[in-house]
């Protein structure tokens, strides 16, 4: 099949707008290789430094440059759950590297912090910077110019992002990213959510309510629903840099352990002592990113990637825009119903056929790229195969033809929806984005009056204090990256939804973020310019009349253009304290980029010739000059 028009057309203008950027990027990737073992060129003292700590066999190999040392780049912690299995994978690695003649050092952790534990807590406003610091954790491990390939390990919202950054700023490394799995299946989510939404409304006792949460996220792996950590594995093998089949298989399955042995071996064979040299920057071109929007949205994935996206393929030195991801999410069918877009866990859409069966699908049908080199043979077309064991011997068989589970995964054929998971909102108050296929369509349109607040907890004393109007829609300002740090309102959730569930009509309008378990009711996130950059959000009042549309892809308040021109930016009148490290991330708050410019807080991809970063076009748009969208200035605050 050939690939869909507006697929190939993305893809191509995404190409010649980043022509010059993209070249850059691999110019330095191009400068940084060197014949040999990267150690070689360290000097005696340095290397000496380097296996000092090594045992004989590896400090041996380590003397001779003549096998690769893998680099691993962990983000372990035992806090948090998806994260706790990798504990044990460096002595796991180690030894399938000494088995087959090379050797395998911890290059560095990174922070991972749980976005389930800190929503609505002060150390939210913490997360979204916690990406670059990861990218840049990345890089100082990776600095010691040791390593000949590097294995990342990872999972959760910002963390796989923030690797990602990281590995394409030594995009000369060959890399491969393991998974740890998700946990099996608790309590329903439907269940748990309507547990949340009986406190919410004082039905249920907190007892009651941390026994429903705990019975959902109790054991070891990955949170079951289809939020940002579940919709990051599904990304990584849609680009082709994690074993194929690999990401939804439990800690506890005895295939976990053999994947993790295969990618060590794998990204042996890959690096520039093995047989298959395969630069991880050369993997991530325009067709990797498409490929990735492409299974976001036929999977309605987490709404957190249309952020972490942009920055990650700036860092390729890619130019990609929200209109790019819009006009995917127009094109490309929702094939799957996982939480929230659904009621099946991540377990059950494993089980149902999973990515080799979507992948396949979205390959057969042209919307997504077939052509490009991945880190294991055979490319894409691999990605629709899973992973098997026989004997104690991994292999790969093809993915079921058909789906075992129609409620969950359907064919192209037979798509739940015509048009993939997220929609670009236009209109007076700016541009945002919104989930629609996780709200039901009769909830997709809403005109209300607006309920305008400057922090999530105004929101529960008004409803507390019986003075919210029967329909309305919640403005949320001032939660954007440079007011304080785009945390995350899932904590609006249960209320919002109890409401909806009494037949009143509700919706929220914000410039901070919802998460990737973003449902139920509709919900204009990530508005752009953010009301502390001056934006039109900060310029509606209490009572305005506000339409937002998902299906048409408007969000328009109803104020005449003369008045709504007249009117100042409101204050903001929530406090935002320094308490629990908040003071640490001021440079982060002062100098970040714009939600749909990635939230980038750090120089992210290629520096120009003189030493200056690339700045691109913060008002770029379909008609203008690829050249507009990618030149060299110098480094300015942004």
């Amino acid at each position: 099949m050939s690939l869909h028009p507006n697929i190939h057309a993305v893809t191509e203008r995404i190409r010649q707008r980043s022509a010059a950027s993209r070249a850059a990027y691999l110019a330095g990737i191009d400068a940084a290789l060197r014949d040999g073992p990267f150690r070689s060129r360290l000097s005696c003292g340095n290397l000496a430094h380097g296996f000092a700590a090594c045992g004989p066999t590896d400090k041996s190999r380590l003397r001779g440059d003549v096998t690769p040392n893998l680099g691993i780049v962990t983000a372990y912690n035992d806090m948090l759950s998806a994260h706790q299995p990798f504990e044990h994978y460096p002595d796991q690695i180690r030894a399938a590297a000494r088995a087959l003649g090379a050797t395998a050092q911890v290059a560095g952790g990174v922070p991972a912090m749980c976005d389930g534990v800190t929503q609505g807590r002060a150390g939210m406003e913490l997360s979204l910077f916690s990406r670059d610091i990861i990218a840049q954790s990345t890089a100082i491990g990776l600095s010691h110019d040791m390593f000949d390939a590097v294995v990342y390990l990872g999972v959760c919202d910002k963390i796989v992002p923030g690797l990602l950054i990281g590995a394409l700023a030594f995009g000369h490394l060959p890399a491969v990213f393991l998974p740890a799995g998700p946990m099996t299946p608790g309590i329903p989510n439907k269940q748990k959510a309507e547990v949340r939404e009986r406190y919410a409304a004082g039905e249920a006792s907190r007892e009651e309510l941390l026994e429903a949460e705990s019975a959902s996220y109790h054991a070891p792996g990955t949170c079951t629903f289809y939020g940002t950590a579940n919709s990051n594995q599904v990304l990584l093998e849609a680009m082709g840099v994690q074993l194929p089949g690999a990401s939804f298989v439990n800690p506890e399955n005895s295939l976990r352990d053999v994947l993790t042995r295969a990618a060590t071996e794998r990204v042996l064979a890959i690096s520039a002592l093995g047989q298959d040299f395969r630069p991880f920057g050369h993997l991530i071109d325009e067709r990797a990113i498409v490929n990735a929007l492409v299974a976001l949205m036929a999977t309605g994935g987490s709404t957190n990637h249309t952020i972490h996206w942009i920055a990650v393929a700036r860092a390729a030195g890619i130019v990609l825009t929200w209109d790019d991801m819009d006009l995917i999410s127009q094109t490309v069918p929702l094939l799957t119903r996982v939480y929230p877009n659904g009621e099946a866990d991540v377990n059950r859409f494993h089980a149902a056929g999973g990515t080799a069966f979507v992948f396949h699908e979205l390959m057969d049908a042209g919307l997504m790229h077939d052509d490009l080199p991945t880190v294991v043979e055979g490319g894409m077309r691999s990605y629709a195969n899973e992973p098997r064991l026989k004997d104690g011997q991994l292999y790969w068989s093809p993915g079921p033809a058909a789906s075992a589970d129609e409620a969950v995964v359907r064919p192209v054929s037979r798509a739940f929806e015509a048009q993939g998971g997220l929609r670009l909102l236009r209109g007076n108050i700016g541009r945002s984005l919104i989930k629609l296929s996780a709200v039901k369509p009769e909830f997709r349109r809403i005109e209300a009056p607006a309920v305008v607040i400057d922090a999530p907890p105004m929101l529960n004393k008004l409803h507390a204090a019986g003075v919210l109007p029967r329909d309305f829609i919640v403005v949320l300002r001032y939660q954007g990256p440079r007011s304080n740090g785009m945390p995350e309102l899932h904590s609006l959730a249960p209320l919002l939804g109890l409401l909806q569930n009494q037949g009143r009509r509700v919706a929220l309008v914000t410039d901070g973020r919802l998460s990737g378990a973003s449902g139920k009711f509709p919900a204009a996130i990530h508005v752009t310019p953010e009301a502390a950059r001056g934006g039109p959000i900060a310029r509606i009042r209490e009572g305005d009349i506000v339409c937002l549309d998902g299906e048409a892809g408007t969000l328009e308040v109803h104020v005449s253009p003369e008045e709504w021109a007249a009117r100042e930016v409101a204050a903001n009148t929530a406090i935002h304290g320094n308490d629990l490290g908040r003071n640490l991330f001021a440079i982060n708050r002062r100098v970040v980029g714009p939600a749909d410019q990635g939230a980038i807080s750090i120089s992210c991809g290629p520096m120009t010739a003189d030493g200056s970063v690339w700045e691109y076009d913060a008002e770029y748009e379909l008609g203008d000059s690829p050249a507009a969208a990618a030149a060299p200035h110098e480094a300015k605050d942004a």
